[in-house]
């Protein structure tokens, strides 16, 4: 297709309502589209987006950055909660460049992305890495 396309929940949501269930591989969704039946794996994904899969890093054994995101804003301190870090995003007092990009991120990813309850918690140390 070469004209650009807006995103529309209302076609993903139509889509996700056709996803049937099948044996094969896990890492796969398919969806029943008129008579045909499309698959969706990690393969298409990395084609659409053109992110790469490859091996986790190992985060249970984080090692704290000194000045760090960690101890720059929040002293270091094992958890923290989303309205610290919203504080720490409204008064706007940034000691790098992207250090209030990186909290968006990380706020992003934990209350947004991830779903946790606005009330829990989390350590920064793991999430951020930083």
């Amino acid at each position: 297709m070469q004209r650009p396309m807006k995103f529309s929940g209302g076609i993903i949501h139509q889509l996700l309502l056709r996803e049937v269930h099948h044996n094969g591989p896990s890492n796969e969704m398919r969806f029943i589209i008129g008579i045909h039946e499309v698959r969706f794996s990690k393969v298409e994904f990395g084609l659409i987006t053109r992110l790469r899969f490859g091996v986790l890093p190992d985060t249970s054994r984080y090692v704290s950055v000194e000045n760090g995101l960690h101890h720059q804003y929040f002293g270091g301190k094992d958890e923290i909660s989303s309205l610290e870090l919203r504080d720490v995003l409204r008064r706007g007092e940034f000691q790098q460049a992207y250090d209030s990009v990186k909290l968006c991120l990380i706020y992003m990813l934990n209350w947004i992305l991830m779903g946790l309850d606005e009330s829990e918690n989390f350590s920064l140390a793991v999430t951020a890495g930083g």
